[in-house]
């Protein structure tokens, strides 16, 4: 009887609360990285330098990094029906504002404001996640939301090559068009999530009465674990103090560095090889589609063994390995093989990576550590797109920058192991098996 009720509240959490997340994160996405497809002609228009790029590019995690902590507990207070609705619509009216950038100094203050309007989204989201799924679930359900990053990637890729090539409309420009189509959609799905969302399992009249009480039941009994385990972290500040969270937020650095790398210089990387922009869009847009199904595959193996630290460090060193190959690559073919490796490894890294946190953390002091973790880790996002706009500055090409993400990324493979050996058991699971999952 209960693996029926469990088998029924996690195929509706799964269809009631994923797509929309997707959804949202699909667009959020988008508005960050299509700056890659519209500096194809923007950076000539208003006189950016690949350095000038890659600086503005970056100074979206500073913003982010600045407001991701209040935003979270903002949310964890108000709730997220209210707040991710908040951030959508402040983030849609800035990116569409970005297509009015007349020089480097506009352009970095529209991509500073964009990080603040957004910050809070993706650690809101997780810690949303968090409330719903019990811990046998959550990588499976974190994979399936940032499933959505590489997704938007594989069709954002052509659909923003096709903008681009779009006659000039209003007095705009191809690039000018492009953020302010993509921008809309976020406004719009602001109001959605007002009406779509649901705050807490508590609320949830679309589950049925037996299932919300299993579903109740079995999330405090996992929080009470959690509390009871010596090395839980409940409350705010202790959070932000605890090692855990800093090491978890320096493995997610690195990722941060290849993800936003890939985001903003993949398509001028692949473009320098004499493509157009649809064509730069479909090729950056393969390594993105098997991503997508590495992703998934690699969660549900995470989530069967109940096991975190291997399924983060392997797929690092992939990602590390293929950066290396990308600096080394004198083809179309084999920039594109390359960036395949380094896209399976990103993606496949992150929900694993996510399912840690959830397994000493609650309360505020979840919310508080997912975003400190995301806000420290995103400033990878700055360092990988500034370094490689810097330094192609300096030699002329992109390699030593990709050897620099390359070194975060191995970084991030020996922090996971060093932490997973610091933890009383031998790998991370130790304390999800205290949250009451039984790996095997």
């Amino acid at each position: 009887m209960q693996n029926d009720i469990e088998a029924r509240v996690s195929r509706k959490l799964m269809w009631r609360i994923i797509p929309l997340v997707m959804l949202l994160y699909f667009v959020s996405f988008l508005d960050r990285v299509n700056i890659g497809f519209a500096a194809l002609t923007m950076n000539r228009d208003i006189g950016l330098s690949p350095a000038a790029f890659g600086l503005g590019g970056g100074l979206f995690f500073i913003g982010y990094f600045l407001f991701e902590v209040p935003s979270n507990l903002i949310l964890d207070r108000v709730g997220a029906r209210i707040w991710i609705a908040r951030v959508m619509v402040s983030w849609g009216i800035v990116s569409a504002a970005s297509a009015f950038v007349a020089g480097p100094q506009s352009f970095y203050v529209s991509r500073f404001l964009l990080g603040i309007a957004e910050a809070g989204f993706f650690p809101g989201i997780i810690l949303y996640l968090s409330q719903w799924f019990p811990t046998r679930q959550r990588a499976v359900a974190a994979a399936w939301f940032m499933a959505a990053a590489p997704i938007s990637t594989a069709i954002g890729s052509p659909l923003s090559g096709a903008i681009m090539q779009l006659p000039p409309m209003f007095g705009l420009a191809d690039w000018q068009m492009l953020f302010i189509i993509e921008a809309l959609p976020a406004v719009v799905l602001g109001f959605v999530v007002l009406r779509a969302l649901t705050d807490s399992p508590q609320k949830a009249g679309w589950l049925a009465d037996d299932e919300k009480t299993w579903l109740i039941d079995r999330l405090r009994e996992e929080a009470d674990a959690r509390r009871q385990h010596a090395g839980h972290t409940g409350a705010a500040l202790a959070a932000l103090r605890d090692v855990r969270v800093l090491a978890l937020a320096l493995v997610y650095f690195g990722t941060s560095a290849g993800l936003y790398t890939l985001g903003l210089w993949a398509p001028l990387i692949i473009n320098q090889y004499g493509f157009g922009a649809l064509q730069t869009g479909l090729l950056a847009a393969i390594p993105a589609l098997i991503a997508v199904l590495a992703m998934i595959w690699w969660a549900r193996r995470s989530d069967r063994l109940q096991e975190r630290t291997w399924h983060v460090v392997l797929p690092c060193v992939l990602a590390c390995i293929g950066l290396i190959l990308a600096a080394n690559a004198h083809s179309a073919f084999a920039i594109v093989g390359a960036l395949v490796l380094v896209n399976v490894g990103i993606s496949a890294a992150k929900a694993p990576l996510w399912a840690m946190p959830s397994t000493f953390l609650s309360g505020a002091g979840a919310a508080a550590g997912i975003a400190m973790i995301n806000s420290i880790g995103n400033l990878g996002g700055f360092v990988g797109p500034s370094a490689i706009g810097w330094l192609k500055k300096i030699t002329g090409g992109y390699g030593a920058g990709l050897y620099v993400v390359a070194a975060t990324l191995a970084l991030s493979a020996i922090i996971t192991l060093l932490l997973a050996r610091k933890q009383s058991g031998p790998d991370m699971h130790a304390a999800s098996t205290a949250a009451g999952s039984t790996p095997r």
